[in-house]
């Protein structure tokens, strides 16, 4: 009798399911490059069970890796897998949300956190909300691009639009794990999360956290709330 054919979908979610992997792979999720040894403290495992994690992390394309000099920094592959994770924990949480979302370490991330290179929790809701508000994004077919109220509304925060690439998608909806709304994902949504840190309207907290900071209550809030035509 044959084998029968094994879905790719069953590699990846073995590759995912192990807990020091899922901790591995949550700690990714800010964008940021990791040394395998920040990787084995996360995990809580020595650097050489570390090492055979990442092996199968890497084979099964989940993270990828790029050496410099003596050492070597992981980060998740693409933005795929940053909205598989999200996705995951959507489903194991959905009979435990608001618990799982009560404890106060969590609650900070709920607020605002970095999710791949973009704004996720209730800051990053708010941001979305804001530009579909003001007329800021028209839909296309694969997600949105910016209208010219839109560039306005970013200039009135002191940023350009970023350039459109073929690599990557400008603009488009992303639902978030601990809201259960969408927020924006994309490179102008990289965009505007870098130019709220170089402003110094937010800053990183600690792991994922992202913290609103007070010239960004001053600024940066009331046109969010208001809109900024």
């Amino acid at each position: 009798m044959s084998t029968p054919h094994e879905p790719r979908v069953a590699r990846v979610a073995a590759a995912m399911a192990d807990p020091a992997r899922s901790r591995m792979l949550a700690y990714l999720l800010s964008g940021e490059y990791a040394s395998a040894g920040e990787l084995a403290r996360v995990a809580s495992v020595t650097p050489a069970t570390a090492s055979t994690h990442l092996a199968r992390l890497l084979d099964a394309r989940l993270v990828a890796c790029e050496p410099r000099g003596r050492h070597r920094y992981y980060r998740l592959a693409d933005a795929d897998v940053a909205h598989a994770l999200e996705a995951m924990a959507l489903v194991a949480e959905r009979d435990t949300h608001d618990r799982a979302w009560a404890h106060p370490e969590r609650r900070r991330l709920r607020e605002a956190r970095c999710c791949y290179g973009h704004l996720a929790g209730r800051l990053g809701v708010l941001v979305f909300d804001a530009l579909q508000r003001d007329d800021c994004l028209a839909e296309s077919a694969d997600g949105y691009v910016l209208t010219d109220t839109g560039t306005r509304w970013l200039g009135n925060l002191g940023m350009h639009p970023p350039a459109r690439s073929g690599r990557r998608r400008f603009a488009y909806r992303c639902l978030d794990w601990s809201e259960r709304r969408d927020h924006l994902a994309g490179s102008l949504a990289d965009a505007i999360y870098g130019h709220c840190v170089a402003a110094g309207w937010l800053r990183r907290g600690s792991g994922r956290a992202v913290e609103i900071t007070p010239a960004g209550e001053r600024e940066l809030m009331p046109r969010l709330r208001e809109g900024a035509r």
